[in-house]
């Protein structure tokens, strides 16, 4: 992206797959292994969760029942775009006041027999998918795509994609650090938090291939806390103004919610050390087709 700096990447994670791309769909490789047609799968997110789309996508396209149990949010207008697809694809998506009334009717699927998808994907199972992301990235490093960057950039949710790719670096032996842009409540996106996901999703792979993996260290993973805005969902005026810079300069748009709140990060950071801005938001979102 050197017409905004000359140090900064992009990773385009959107258009990793179709019709929907992004960083929940590299989760779902995995947790949407074996599903049986006419199968019933419950999970829950927010109004507007990319995650949950993303379930009822993919978990329709394998012939399965997909229902999901929404929690309010401030909405904004990718966050809108994304709920009006999924109330179409979902077969179910009550919406609930709080996460707690989602998770107890989410409760109530699973004891019924639905399989359960955890929110945002942030399981040790759906982690490899990130792992994967990141190998792959260090793949195209050696292949000559890019120069090694200092730093990568994601949104921090339920931490993920950002656990999956430190663990990924840590494998590979890179000295290039995560920073997690945080866009939900601090208690869900700390570093602790993420970090035992990372060692967790080792500790799997360790008992699959009988290996000793490295650890994700504290060094390894940044938490920037000032990419919030003080809700979920609401956009912030620097986040608004990167992502018309990005808009403007490669026709790339990013959503409020997660996306360009790290775009604004990550150009910060390139002012003064390589950075890559991972995109986890799949734009083809906002046709509202």
């Amino acid at each position: 992206m050197r017409a905004l700096s000359p140090q900064l990447w992009i990773k385009r994670d959107d258009l990793c797959a179709d019709p929907m791309g992004g960083n929940k769909v590299r989760a779902l490789e995995f947790l949407l292994g074996g599903i049986a047609h006419d199968e019933r799968i419950v999970t829950v997110g927010s109004a507007g969760s990319t995650h949950a789309l993303a379930v009822a996508t993919y978990g329709k396209r394998l012939g399965a029942h997909v229902v999901v149990a929404r929690w309010t949010q401030e909405m904004n207008t990718a966050a809108t775009h994304v709920a009006e697809r999924l109330v179409r694809e979902a077969e179910a998506a009550p919406l609930f006041r709080s996460p707690a009334g989602a998770y107890a009717w989410a409760l109530r699927e699973r004891l019924q027999g639905a399989r359960w998808i955890p929110a945002g994907g942030g399981s040790p199972l759906g982690v490899l998918g990130h792992v994967n992301a990141g190998l792959e990235l260090v793949a195209q490093i050696d292949a000559g795509v890019l120069s090694q960057p200092a730093c990568v950039v994601v949104p921090l949710g339920t931490g993920g994609t950002a656990a999956g790719l430190a663990l990924a670096f840590a494998i590979a032996q890179r000295d290039i650090r995560v920073v997690g842009a945080r866009v939900v409540p601090r208690i869900v996106a700390r570093q602790g938090r993420v970090l035992g996901l990372a060692r967790r999703t080792a500790r799997l792979i360790e008992r699959m291939a009988s290996a000793k993996l490295p650890r994700v260290r504290a060094h390894m993973l940044d938490v920037a806390h000032e990419t919030y805005g003080g809700a979920y969902g609401r956009e912030t005026e620097v986040a608004t103004h990167a992502a018309g810079q990005l808009r403007a300069s490669s026709g790339i748009s990013l959503d409020g919610t997660y996306s360009a709140k790290a775009f604004a990060l990550a150009l910060s950071l390139a002012a003064r050390e390589p950075t890559l801005f991972w995109l986890t938001f799949d734009s083809r979102l906002l046709s509202g087709s």
